[in-house]
């Protein structure tokens, strides 16, 4: 009995869990596409694979870009009262600055500086332009709310095509997580601040 014990463990495969008996396992599909089963045997993740020119394009494309969503958010509480774009300013916020780090450091990891500034300029990815970021610092109240809200749909746009275009041909998997996460995370933010949009007077 110690024997095929041996025996069993030496042949266990090194890396992610194969699916054997129990509970059927759900492998979620990329943004648009349904979840499948797991097929008995197959080994469920991915090891780490050499970041590729893909990912790096994208950690260094999204921290500019959130720097941007947090500029945005920062103005929110001296020029609104509405609670409901206080609460998206916040949730965006607290989401975005952790990611920050996160691609900040795995850049380092690689030995890559970090980019300064907003690098994708006005039309890139729904980034804001300098003028549309002076006419939200110039806005107070309902003025303020619309317009932080159609920039931030927009600029939330940007972000699942960077999400979209990483996921499409980045291999990190660290990398392809982050683009998940801010795929389903601003997706709903998207959904509820139009909603919100839709319900301004004057929008």
């Amino acid at each position: 009995m110690a024997i095929l014990a041996v025996t069993a463990c030496a042949e266990r495969p090194e890396g992610p869990s194969a699916v054997g008996t129990g509970a059927p396992v759900i492998v979620p599909g990329e943004p648009g596409a349904p979840a499948r089963t797991a097929t008995p045997g197959e080994h469920v993740g991915q090891a780490d694979r050499e970041p590729g020119a893909a990912d790096v394009r994208f950690a260094e494309g999204m921290i500019p870009h959130h720097r941007q969503a947090l500029e945005m958010t920062a103005l929110v509480a001296e020029r609104t009262g509405n609670a409901t774009v206080r609460g998206f300013a916040a949730q965006i916020a607290a989401a975005q600055q952790p990611e920050i780090s996160v691609m900040t450091g795995w850049l380092a990891d690689l030995g890559r500086s970090v980019p300064a500034g907003h690098e994708h300029g006005p039309a890139g990815y729904g980034m804001a332009s300098l003028e549309e970021m002076n006419a939200l610092r110039a806005a107070r109240a309902a003025a303020f709310d619309r317009l932080f809200l159609r920039l931030m749909i927009r600029h939330h746009e940007g972000a699942l095509r960077m999400a979209r275009e990483q996921l499409s041909a980045g291999r990190d998997v660290g990398m392809r997580r982050m683009a998940r996460d801010v795929y389903a995370g601003q997706n709903v933010e998207i959904a509820r601040m139009r909603r919100t949009l839709e319900a301004l007077p004057g929008a």
